[in-house]
C-alpha cells in the first residue's frame, strides 16, 4: 500500500511504524473472514481492511471525524486478522497508533467521557474495585433478576497460598481484577507449581499489567502502571532470583509481553522493560516445559473420570501471544476429554471493557460462543483468561473456570 502522511507525524517514531505497517497490507482481504465484527455488521469499515483505509486516511491528514471513531471504537482488538493476514501485518500496533491521535482531536459525548474516565481509575485499582464488588455482592440479594446478573457471587478460597519453600521461584502478575473476581486463579497456579518444584511468589506494589488504561486511549497513564511493575520486579529479576513472571491472565500476559515494545523510547525502562517481556511467561508455557514431570503427577492419581470440557481460547492466548493448542496438549495429557468448537478463532465479546463499552454487539458474540461451547454438551467450560471467563460466565448455562484451577483439582 502507498502511503504518503501528513507532517504532522510522518517523522515520529509513531509515524514511521505506521508507515511502515500500512506499506505491508496488499489489500488481500483475507482478514475479513475471521474479524467478528464484519461477520456480524456486514460493512467493509467494520473490517480490519476497511478500518487501516480509515486509518491511512486519517494519517495521510484527511479530516478525522466520529465515523472514524466510531468503526475504531468497534473493533475488538483480537487481532485475529494478524493470524490470518499473509504479509504480516501489525494491525494491533496501527490501531492504538491511531486511536491515540482520535482520542485528542474527536471531542467524546459527555456520557462516554464520564463511562470511559471511570472505567479507567477503577479496574485497575484492585482495592478500589474490591471494595465496590463487595458492596454490590453485599445487596445482590435483594437487587432485581436483571441486576444481579451483573454482580457475580462472592467468590470462595477453595484453599491457601503454598509456602515459598523451593529453589526454583517465579513471580506471578496478581493483576486488578482477578484478585476480588476468581483469586483461586492464582492460588491453583501456585498449588500446581509446588508440586512440580516452583514457588510462585507474589510482590507488593505489582498491579495492573496497564492494558486497561493503554486500550481506552489513556496511553501514558497505562504506560505509568508498566513502569510501576518493572520497578517493583527489577530487584530480583536484576538478582536472577526468579526464572520467569507468570501472568495466569491472557489478556495481561500479551500486555507484559509487550513492554519492551511499548516502552522502546523510553531511555530509563527502555532495555528492564524488555528484559521483562523476555521472562513474561503465560502459566501454560511453563507448564508445557514441565509437561513430563506433570504427565508423572498425573499418572499417579490413577483417576478412571472422564471429564468432558470445551475449551475457549482467548484472543489474547491464541491470536496475540500466538500460543495455540498448548492448553488443550495439558488437559488432555490431564485426562480429560476435549471436545469441538466451531470457530474457535473468534472472539467471545468481552475483549477488556468492550463488553461494557459495545454491549450489543458484545451480547451477540457471546451468544455465538456459547452455542459453539455448549453444542457437544461438554461438563464444563474452561478457559485462560478473567474478561473471558467472567462474561462467559454471565450467559453460560454449564460451570465456566479457569483451565488452571480444574487441573489443580485433578491434581489434589
Amino acid at each position: 500500500m502507498q502511503t504518503k502522511l501528513a507532517d504532522f507525524i510522518k517523522n515520529s517514531p509513531e509515524g514511521q511504524e505506521a508507515d511502515a505497517i500500512l506499506r505491508s497490507c496488499v489489500h488481500c482481504g483475507f482478514c475479513l473472514a475471521t474479524c467478528p465484527t464484519y461477520q456480524i455488521l456486514g460493512d467493509e469499515l467494520d473490517s480490519p481492511r476497511g478500518r487501516i483505509y480509515l486509518m491511512k486516511q486519517m494519517l495521510e491528514g484527511q479530516p478525522i471525524t466520529q465515523k472514524t471513531q466510531l468503526h475504531l471504537d468497534r473493533c475488538l482488538t483480537c487481532r485475529a486478522c494478524e493470524t490470518t493476514c499473509p504479509s504480516g501485518v501489525r494491525y494491533g500496533e496501527l490501531v492504538d497508533i491511531s486511536r491515540d491521535i482520535i482520542e485528542k482531536q474527536v471531542k467524546r459525548d459527555l456520557r462516554s467521557v464520564v463511562v470511559r474516565y471511570t472505567l479507567r481509575k477503577i479496574l485497575p485499582n484492585a482495592s478500589i474495585f474490591g471494595g465496590l464488588l463487595k458492596v454490590g455482592q453485599s445487596v445482590r440479594p435483594f437487587l432485581p433478576a436483571i441486576l444481579k446478573k451483573s454482580i457475580p457471587e462472592r467468590a470462595k478460597l477453595t484453599k491457601v497460598w503454598p509456602a515459598a519453600r523451593h529453589a526454583r521461584k517465579m513471580f506471578v502478575l496478581d493483576g486488578c481484577v482477578q484478585p476480588a473476581l476468581a483469586p483461586n486463579i492464582n492460588i491453583a497456579s501456585a498449588s500446581v507449581l509446588d508440586k512440580l518444584g516452583i514457588s510462585l511468589v507474589k510482590t507488593a506494589n505489582a498491579g495492573c499489567c496497564g492494558a486497561v488504561a493503554y486500550h481506552l486511549n489513556d496511553q501514558q497513564d497505562g504506560l505509568n502502571y508498566m513502569r510501576r511493575n518493572i520497578d517493583a520486579w527489577w530487584p530480583l529479576v536484576e538478582k536472577k532470583e526468579v526464572e520467569a513472571i507468570i501472568v495466569t491472565a491472557s489478556g495481561c500476559g500479551v500486555t507484559v509481553k509487550e513492554y519492551g515494545h511499548l516502552l522502546r523510547y523510553d531511555s530509563v525502562y527502555a532495555r528492564k522493560a524488555a528484559t521483562i517481556s523476555t521472562l513474561a511467561k503465560d502459566i501454560s508455557e511453563i507448564l508445557h516445559a514441565e509437561l513430563g514431570n506433570l504427565q508423572h503427577l498425573f499418572s499417579q492419581k490413577h483417576t478412571a473420570l472422564k471429564t468432558k470440557l470445551s475449551f475457549h481460547s482467548p484472543c489474547t492466548l491464541q491470536h496475540g501471544m500466538q500460543i495455540r493448542g498448548v492448553v488443550e496438549e495439558i488437559l488432555q495429557a490431564a485426562g480429560f476429554e476435549l471436545s469441538y468448537v466451531a470457530n474457535a478463532h473468534l472472539c467471545c465479546g468481552s475483549a477488556g471493557t468492550y463488553s461494557i463499552l459495545q454491549p450489543e454487539l458484545s451480547q451477540q458474540l457471546l451468544k455465538n460462543k456459547l452455542a459453539a461451547l455448549e453444542s457437544s454438551n461438554p461438563d464444563h467450560i474452561a478457559t485462560a483468561n478473567i474478561g473471558c471467563l467472567m462474561h462467559l460466565k454471565s450467559g453460560a448455562a454449564l460451570p465456566v473456570k479457569h483451565w488452571i484451577e480444574l487441573l489443580d483439582e485433578r491434581l489434589s
